[in-house]
């Protein structure tokens, strides 16, 4: 399938690994030139190499800084101000016991996943609307459907920002600007071997193998999702002909979420 977008530019955050590496791939893969960062300038380069080496008709641009300052989103921006195309996505904050954390743990929670979208939203839009075509995806998480006890900071901060979509996304659309969100579940990334499943794993006293091998089988799916997937859905939100799609959270979790809505 054509998705019609070979040519537009995009930014891609967080994309050095993982999700966000897949979005920029599947994104290049379309022809679309993209600005790809990430806070570790090693992983990014690399990525950027495999990607130019892939689509060698497509401009890469790296940006090496963290996308949740103001001096990251500034550099990015000055690389690529005028983007057909925006991908928000960062780290999510650490699991814990909301009684330990601190107004300093919420507003950095808030900071990287609910105001640094919102800032780059804010930065782009009113210029994808004036050239009526823009596509915004914003990567948050089932928890938004499905909140994870240990996961509060996340759970708050990726709603506030599903809630602030929720109003714009509807105004945005007639300029053929879309904002959309993709929830993932478990995929086969270096995240999910990350401090939740280790603490996880230290509960019940066995490996984080173990632990994985068993939330795997247990999925509908009898297995995690695969990166590549999760970018061909991001491509297919960002192409031409998915205008008619605006402020939904779209899930990919294997069906794991019970719930018919």
């Amino acid at each position: 399938m054509d998705l019609g977008i070979k040519g537009r530019r995009a930014i891609v955050c967080a994309s050095s690994k993982g999700l966000g590496r897949a979005c920029a791939m599947a994104l290049a893969n379309e022809g679309v030139h993209v600005t790809v960062t990430a806070r570790g300038a090693e992983a990014l380069a690399k990525t950027a190499a495999d990607i130019r080496k892939a689509n060698p008709g497509v401009t890469v641009t790296e940006v090496a800084g963290d996308i949740t300052t103001p001096a990251g989103r500034e550099a990015v921006l000055k690389a690529c101000p005028d983007p057909d195309i925006l991908v928000n996505n960062a780290g999510g904050p650490p699991p814990g016991d909301f009684r330990n954390w601190t107004r300093d743990d919420w507003i950095k929670a808030l900071d990287a996943n609910m105001l640094t979208p919102i800032e780059l939203i804010r930065a782009t839009v009113d210029g994808m609307m004036a050239r009526k075509f823009g596509r915004i995806v914003n990567i948050t998480s089932a928890a938004v459907k499905a909140p994870i006890e240990v996961l509060g900071l996340s759970n708050g901060a990726r709603s506030g920002l599903t809630g602030f979509v929720a109003g714009v996304a509807r105004k945005t659309v007639i300029n053929n600007v879309t904002i959309n969100a993709l929830l993932p579940g478990p995929f086969d990334t270096d995240r999910l071997r990350g401090p939740v499943a280790k603490v996880d794993a230290e509960k019940r006293g066995i490996t984080v193998d173990q632990l994985l091998a068993e939330r795997a089988r247990l999925n509908p799916a009898g297995r995690f999702g695969d990166p590549e997937e999760f970018g061909l859905a991001c491509a297919f939100l960002c192409g031409a002909k998915a205008g008619f799609i605006t402020g939904q959270n779209i899930l990919l979790d294997g069906g794991a979420f019970p719930g018919t809505m």
